[in-house]
């Protein structure tokens, strides 16, 4: 009997989770396993968020929602976006998802049909791809390096559009990278695509994470023409550290929204209503959690930059938001002991023959950059407490020095 569905033929399992979970496994046997693969803060929920969970299932608010969110959440987030984006919307602009991953998923299978390109700079965030095939699109791919700070130029994005380009995804600040775009940046971009019948794509999920004075802006806040053309992604994962609560957001067209909301009321309906509430309390509540939990990922982004471009054969970038670094590692690749980790693996991307090695004899996991679409590199999580991050790098460098 055939059990899987051909639609399944063209994606792959999550490679950030499914390092993760082998992490733990090995955790699990006893190994003191250093894990720089998830992508989330290591902070707790702050408490005030997790107190109006606790009220409203006091409340009763234990029940269905509407499928796009209650109606107080909505409107948190409506006067989140005017507060720090200087963006209006109404209810009917606004979706709330079971995280920002399914508010993605269902965007795209709301809006994509077969043979429709979608540009997606690379490295890329490892669903974006997936997603899009499963929604039956064609990803483009479109390579940047770390000399024009992973950021994709006018040029090369002109040059991938063509009359089936449905859709740009625009990710700043960026996972895997932490490369985030100036206003000035984000207007070169914008002056190729404002002509084009296309949709934006600004996934904001990193928003509030951002370094050196660095302000955030994403297309729909440049002019009312191109906030028409913008579909906005974000949620509280990340900057309010609820991973676990699973929620998200977007902001576009109605007909977009409505679209999606057909989708996911044949699929999840509703994102919990408890966890509503404590989203809608992080949205309108205290945002000193949010200035604290960055300070921490700040000193620990520069710490962790300096020790890595220490370790021969290691190129880093300085990000500029986000919580990752991507240190290139392809002068590795031409040394000889390295080259023999790969005898009779020759057919495995060289990411991924150096961080199971990693990950097996000095105990440290990291995702390959080929995940992301990048075999050069791999990513590393700063989510994790200072001397975690020193013990990782420790044992990284002695991996390096191993094979020199």
């Amino acid at each position: 009997m055939f059990l899987q569905a051909k639609r399944l033929d063209v994606v792959e399992p999550s490679p950030t989770l499914a390092i993760t979970a082998r992490a733990n496994a090995l955790k699990a046997e006893g190994k003191d396993v250093v894990g720089f693969g998830a992508g989330e803060p290591d902070f707790d929920t702050p408490e005030h968020i997790k107190n109006a969970a606790i009220v409203a299932m006091q409340k009763g608010q234990t029940k269905y929602t509407p499928v796009s969110g209650t109606v107080s959440l909505r409107d948190a987030i409506i006067e989140k976006f005017k507060r720090d984006n200087h963006l209006t919307y109404d209810r009917k602009n606004i979706i709330v998802g079971v995280g920002g991953k399914q508010v993605i998923y269902n965007f795209f299978m709301a809006t994509l049909n077969p043979g429709d390109e979608v540009i997606i700079p690379a490295p890329y965030w490892v669903s974006y791809a997936d997603i899009v095939r499963l929604a039956e699109g064609t990803p483009i791919l479109v390579q940047t390096s770390p000399k024009n700070n992973f950021q994709i130029t006018p040029e090369d994005l002109k040059s991938h559009i063509t009359p089936k380009t449905k859709v740009f995804i625009f990710n700043s600040p960026s996972n895997p990278t932490g490369a985030a775009y100036t206003k000035k940046d984000i207007e070169a971009i914008c002056n190729v695509l404002i002509n084009q019948k296309l949709i934006i794509m600004s996934d904001d999920i990193y928003e509030k994470i951002i370094y050196d004075g660095l302000e955030f802006f994403n297309p729909a806040m440049l002019s009312p023409e191109l906030k028409e053309k913008t579909f906005i992604v974000n949620g509280v994962s990340k900057a309010y550290s609820m991973t676990g609560w699973r929620i998200g957001y977007g902001a576009g067209n109605p007909e977009i929204i409505k679209n999606m909301d057909t989708m996911q009321g044949q699929s999840t309906s509703n994102a919990t209503s408890i966890a509503q509430a404590a989203a809608e309390e992080a949205l309108k509540g205290n945002q000193e959690c949010i200035t604290q939990m960055v300070k921490a990922f700040d000193d620990r982004r520069k710490k962790i930059v300096n020790s890595l471009r220490n370790i021969p054969g290691f190129e880093c970038n300085m990000p500029q938001g986000a919580f990752y670094v991507f240190p290139y590692i392809n002068e590795i690749y031409n040394w000889d002991k390295f080259k023999a980790l790969t005898i009779g693996k020759e057919s495995l991307p060289k990411s991924k023959i150096f961080c199971d090695y990693l990950l097996e004899k000095y105990e440290v996991a990291a995702v390959p950059g080929i995940a992301f679409g990048d075999d050069n590199a791999l990513r590393l999580s700063y989510a994790l407490s200072q001397s975690a991050i020193d013990k990782g790098v420790e044992r990284i460098a002695k991996m390096v020095a191993d094979l020199k």
